[in-house]
């Protein structure tokens, strides 16, 4: 048997910045900088919401606002009417709701993907198999972001895509649509409007709040800043959505029926909506 030589013990020294690069492995960067992935797609998530809340301010402002302050559906069509090439129209719609909305969503899943990718490296994914453990938890604004593309899918296919197959496109589309909607079909409408806006509200406010930096985090600050914040949070909420619904409900809901040729075909636009067309 071979002698063995005894040693001191003695502590690892650390890597010196020269070799460092080649001790520990390279984070996953994109060609552009030396930012990752990740980072793009934070941003890319952040600032394509910048747009979308614009555009969600104007149609608060049409929809809501000029509504409740004139008192009459009839009064504040002229407001619609005269702000909508700036926000309804050829470009400024795809480039102020569809683009930053499909990089919104889109940039969320791609993150989430990334995130999953980078938490399998560091923990070990050995056998390949998707566990659910490397999955980011899922925040409560994102959960309402995700509930929210439906609605708002549903929400673009009635007034756009519906109407480009009647005379005068989505010209047609107004606040007498919408009062048509709601006295013709109470119940549907409501729901789907008070789902769209209360969802819709929850997920603007808390991702802002997010943004902002103002957002309720339970484990990193202490239990009364976590509540008033949330508190403070859910406030907000419930104003922009008692707003929106007040104006979208209490005034433009119940301008009633649209008369004569007008009437009939909303009638046609809402019987082609899926599923639900027949109940409608």
């Amino acid at each position: 048997m071979t002698d063995l030589t005894r040693l001191d013990p003695s502590p690892v020294e650390s890597p010196s910045s020269a070799d460092g690069a080649a001790y520990f492995p390279p984070a996953p960067r994109t060609g552009l900088s030396q930012h990752s992935a990740a980072w793009y797609l934070q941003r890319i998530q952040r600032y394509s919401s910048y747009s979308f809340t614009a555009f969600a301010a104007a149609h608060l402002v049409n929809t809501a606002i000029i509504p409740l302050v004139r008192r009459s559906v009839a009064a504040s069509e002229h407001s619609l009417l005269l702000t909508r090439p700036y926000y309804q129209g050829f470009p400024f719609e795809p480039l102020l709701v569809g683009l930053p909305l499909a990089a919104h969503v889109f940039s969320g899943i791609a993150l989430r993907v990334t995130r999953r990718q980078l938490n399998a490296k560091r923990y070990g994914d050995d056998d390949g198999v998707a566990h659910a453990r490397f999955w980011p938890r899922l925040s409560g604004t994102s959960i309402l972001g995700y509930a929210l593309v439906p609605l708002l899918a549903a929400h673009v296919y009635m007034n756009r895509a519906i109407p480009q197959s009647f005379p005068g496109g989505a010209s047609n589309i107004n606040l007498s649509y919408v009062s048509h909607a709601f006295a013709s079909h109470p119940i549907t409408s409501t729901a789907g409007f008070v789902a769209l806006i209360g969802v819709g509200a929850a997920h603007i406010v808390g991702g802002w709040a997010r943004w902002l930096g103002y957002a309720p985090m339970a484990g990193r600050m202490d239990a009364l800043r976590v509540k008033k914040r949330r508190y403070t949070v859910s406030a907000i909420t419930a104003v922009l959505a008692g707003l929106w619904m007040a104006g979208g409900i209490g005034i433009v809901g119940r301008g009633g029926r649209a008369p004569g040729y007008v009437g009939k075909l909303y009638d046609q636009m809402l019987a082609c909506v899926p599923f639900v067309g027949r109940m409608l």
